[in-house]
């Protein structure tokens, strides 16, 4: 924890150092993962040649563990210490990500093993998110929650730009397999750096609730709280739309625009740096404008441009992705971080792992939805046409923020009241416009 003539000296980086490994290790988690992101559907595509469903399907896979797994997870994680999750989760990862460069050396890597390795990372996923969500509050004084959120997107934006250039490079010079091996030391660098905080949290107090009871407790306090569950709904229509989109976009700038693998990658990484520049000014636009006007802003004004995207071509076409993939990027990025902030401040500690694991059920929940969507209408109706209907579903997820009570607000609230934090949502006013 910080103090105030601790803030006074300096960022977060400079004076916490559980937090800058927290963040060394979490920016070499997204490195590593963006690598995989484009890895996995290149190998798909290039080495096995899959088709757009299968690709589909292969994404769809490592989010399909939320609708299984979400809710216990978020029970679990609540009775739990939240860093040993963490380190377990990334270690099982790395191990099942390194099958697969075992397996296409001896020439026996199928379609099969890469979607059963994307539903085990998936798994893993899901301990590690919502840990790692449950885990930064206790770490950062409310204070210091803002700061932290920005650095924290602003670097998974960063490491997710260069893990996906590297990604490309290193497909065209040793193969898309290649990337997987070269994610394993990003695995390393992220165990070590978690493994080396000295933050100890203190053990939870055993529960005699069932964890049925419990589950529903976690939504009930999504369905019954106005603000989660707006934001609830809204990620989950976003990230259907979004994702799904996302989930051929490999396939659609290799198969209709007719780039190759580096460049691909390239072009993914360049229009993501969006995301930088969301991360940098989402605290600033938050305070001039209020959260709740920040949040307009950012998911429904920027996202109208991804209808760009669908126009690419070969050559000069190409700046229809940049411009587009550039907005979209920069609006996701900079409404989490104005959404994690508000969540950490509303939401009691005690709950944080119960509230990001049902929200996310919903969120992450849609993903593999989108996937499959996307396959589907890829294959029926082709790949620059699934596009068009997929990119407007981003600004039109928007819509559901529009219609809320956050378009009456000028900020979100920060404080949640007292019954709420004995399970039982109340419905905490904004700030007036």
């Amino acid at each position: 924890m910080s103090t105030a003539d601790d803030r006074r000296r300096g960022g977060l980086l400079r004076r916490h150092r559980d937090f800058r490994l927290l963040w060394g290790g979490e920016t070499a988690n997204r490195f590593g993962s963006a690598v995989t992101g484009l890895a996995m559907p290149l190998i798909a595509v290039t080495a096995l040649h899959a088709t757009t469903f299968q690709v589909a399907l292969l994404g769809a896979a490592g989010w399909l563990p939320w609708l299984v797994l979400g809710l216990p997870v978020g029970v679990w994680v609540d009775r739990m210490r939240r860093r040993p999750v963490m380190l377990a989760s990334s270690a099982v990862s790395l191990a099942l990500l390194l099958t697969v460069p075992a397996a296409a050396a001896v020439g026996v890597l199928t379609l099969a093993q890469l979607l059963a390795v994307a539903v085990g990372t998936g798994t893993a996923g899901v301990f590690f998110q919502t840990a790692y969500t449950a885990y930064l509050p206790g770490l950062l004084d409310p204070a210091d929650q803002a700061e932290g959120n920005a650095k924290l997107h602003g670097s998974a934006s960063a490491a997710g730009i260069a893990g996906l250039g590297s990604g490309g490079l290193i497909s065209q010079l040793a193969g898309p397999v290649g990337g997987l091996v070269a994610n394993a030391a990003t695995f390393v660098l992220s165990l070590w750096c978690t493994a080396r905080i000295r933050h100890r949290e203190v053990l939870p107090p055993a529960r005699e609730r069932s964890l049925r009871r419990e589950v529903r407790d976690g939504l009930g306090l999504v369905f019954g709280d106005v603000w989660f569950r707006t934001l609830a709904l809204w990620g989950a229509a976003g990230n259907l739309a979004l994702t799904g989109f996302q989930s051929i976009l490999v396939v659609f700038l290799v198969r209709e625009v007719h780039l190759p693998p580096g460049a691909v990658g390239s072009l993914v990484a360049v229009g993501s740096v969006g995301g930088i520049a969301g991360a940098a000014v989402a605290r600033r636009v938050a305070a001039a404008i209020g959260t709740a006007r920040a949040m307009l802003v950012f998911e429904i004004g920027l996202p109208l441009l991804t209808l760009l995207v669908p126009l690419t071509t070969p050559g000069a076409g190409l700046a229809f992705y940049l411009v587009g993939a550039f907005a979209v990027s920069a609006g996701v990025v900079a409404g989490n971080v104005v959404k994690s902030t508000f969540q950490q401040q509303y939401c009691p500690p005690e709950l944080l792992g119960r509230l990001s694991a049902s929200s996310s059920v919903l969120n992450f929940g849609a993903i593999p939805v989108g996937a499959v969507l996307a396959g589907l209408l890829g294959t029926e109706i082709g790949l620059r046409p699934a596009m068009w209907v997929l990119t407007a579903g981003v600004p039109l997820a928007g819509l559901i923020l529009w219609w809320s009570p956050v378009r009456r607000c000028r900020d979100l609230p920060v404080r949640v009241r007292g019954a709420v934090a004995a399970g039982s949502p109340g419905q905490e006013r904004c700030a007036a416009r």
